[in-house]
């Protein structure tokens, strides 16, 4: 389909582009910025006056719950509740069941989410067999059949020497290993951050240095081996730290934050409040700074949704036993839109943040397959009024998943279109015209 979209503000941070002005899309591309080509009939007019024009929102990390949880929710409504939130590309760790340790669960992944047809579902194969931390899995396979990195998800592998293996074996075959840094022995089973509020509720605390030292033993590991390590979901500001003074280093890495360490802390769990039970735990006001610090100053490059959809029973337990996790996919938005109202980055940095930097991490920029409005490239597009209020309740939320400590809140920046490959997979119809 021919499509303009006509007198929106478009913010390109890939080339620096941000004015007023046209986007003309043709056989699923970018056709033009501007001027439309000679010739050129659109066959469908979108009037984006007063809005912005961003290429689509690439989420890192992405729970869909199939295949193994369906009664929780599936690819098709997850990756719908994606398009509802501007997001065109979303990537799912590997502790799927079956767990992402074959070929086929890749290809049931992306044939279901091709089948569905709202969102790109990419994939990450696991770094060991069945995730257990002993025996290494078929890495290069996985890469082969379109896994865009390797990842042990939330499970630690305690041994170092499986893990330099793993790291050896994965930088041998130019494959990103995504970590997540927590010292099992350390985190022993806690459930909040270790701290006055753990102390207060009675509840098992994690200390700070389950993060810290294991972030501490993943980047000697990644500067002997030579492996490109992104580091997931950091939650302390010290951990932050030795990671910016390893890029300071010259260390190949990059690192995320989940939206929610960036405005929650440890007080809101306040009493026994189950929403806000994630791992790692969310953590002190200095910790929460300092990940706003470190993502201003450029050593977090990439923010995601860490979205985790539960049924209502899941966080009906008692705070240690309910099951950790935000659904997070149509907050991730807003929240950054909120992170440039207060000041902590400006415009552009945060469409980057959702944008440019996932699809440099993911190999996908240089080929224009995503994160770039560039002539040529994908035309994956999110279109948002960046004025417009909204208030986040079960009934505005398309996830099936309403766990999340942000319903009720007042929220600024809504999505009025969403385009992916040129298709129109979310439109708000008063904002076009035929």
């Amino acid at each position: 389909m021919r499509i303009s979209i006509q007198n929106g503000r478009v913010i390109n941070p890939a080339n620096n582009l941000d004015q007023v002005t046209d986007l003309h899309i043709a056989a699923g591309k970018v056709l033009a910025i501007g001027n439309a080509p000679e010739g050129f009939k659109p066959e469908r007019v979108i009037d984006a006056s007063q809005q912005v024009v961003c290429p689509g929102l690439i989420d890192i990390r992405a729970r869909l719950r199939e295949p193994g949880q369906e009664t929780k929710t599936t690819i098709a409504k997850e990756t719908l509740a994606a398009a509802h939130a501007g997001i065109t590309t979303l990537v799912c760790p590997p502790d799927t069941n079956p767990i992402i340790d074959t070929p086929a669960v890749v290809d049931l992944i992306h044939h279901r989410a091709e089948q569905a047809g709202y969102a790109r579902v990419l994939t990450l194969g696991a770094l060991t067999q069945d995730l257990e931390g002993t025996q290494l899995a078929e890495m290069y396979a996985l890469k082969k059949s379109g896994c865009v990195g390797a990842s042990n998800a939330l499970n630690p592998i305690k041994n170092t020497a499986v893990m330099r293996r793993a790291m050896e074996y994965a930088a041998s075959h130019d494959i990103i290993v995504y970590l997540h840094a927590e010292d099992p022995w350390l985190a022993n089973g806690g459930c909040a951050h270790e701290g006055a509020v753990s102390v207060r509720l009675g509840l098992p605390g994690i200390p700070e240095a389950a993060e810290t030292i294991a972030v501490a033993r993943e980047l000697q590991l990644t500067e002997q081996t030579g492996v490109r390590a992104h580091f997931c979901q950091l939650s302390s500001d010290r951990a932050v730290r030795k990671i910016a003074r390893a890029i300071h280093d010259g260390l190949s890495i990059t690192a995320d934050v989940a939206i929610h360490y960036l405005f929650l802390t440890e007080m809101d769990i306040g009493y026994f409040n189950t929403q806000c039970h994630v791992r790692p735990p969310l953590r002190t006001q200095r910790d929460r700074d300092g990940l706003r610090k470190a993502l201003a100053e450029g050593v977090i490059n990439i923010i995601c949704s860490d979205h985790q959809p539960h049924d209502d029973d899941a966080k009906l337990a008692p705070f240690p036993a309910s099951e950790p996790g935000i659904s997070g996919l149509e907050t991730l938005l807003p929240l950054t839109l909120r992170l440039v109202d207060e000041k902590v980055i400006g415009l552009s940095r945060a469409i980057a943040l959702l944008t440019q930097e996932p699809a440099r991490l993911l190999g996908l920029l240089e080929s224009g397959q995503g994160g770039t409005l560039a002539v040529g490239s994908r035309a994956d597009i999110c279109i948002f009024d960046p004025e417009q209020f909204w208030t986040l309740t079960p009934e505005t939320i398309n996830s099936e998943g309403i766990n999340t400590p942000f319903m009720g809140w007042d929220l600024k920046g809504r999505v009025t279109h969403t385009l992916m490959a040129g298709k129109v997979t979310y439109g708000n119809l008063h904002h076009t015209h035929d």
